[in-house]
């Protein structure tokens, strides 16, 4: 199942697993970045119920971002490899 669902998210998770040398990972990482992952999809749901009460389509677009921003975090955490999870966080 996880090969699958890594092949499905290959365009998202290239960027992070390329490159070569050394790099810096601790669990602790890939753990936060799930938590992150998981505050910003709450933040994007909060955005879109509040903002879709008002006027406008304004809300729209905090709302994709930090959907966005949460659904990479997430990939990452729960698919990506160790090298991954170090460079998002920038760590070579």
């Amino acid at each position: 199942m996880k090969e699958t669902l890594r092949k499905l998210c290959k365009p998202i998770l290239a960027p992070f697993e390329s490159g070569e040398g050394p790099y810096t990972y601790t669990r602790l990482n890939r753990s936060v970045l799930i938590a992150l992952g998981g505050l910003f999809g709450i933040l994007a749901i909060a955005v879109i119920a509040v903002g879709s009460r008002g006027q406008g389509w304004g809300f729209l677009l905090p709302g994709v971002v930090f959907g966005g921003v949460a659904l990479v975090c997430l990939i990452i955490g729960f698919l990506g490899n160790d090298r991954a999870v170090s460079r998002i966080w920038g760590r070579r």
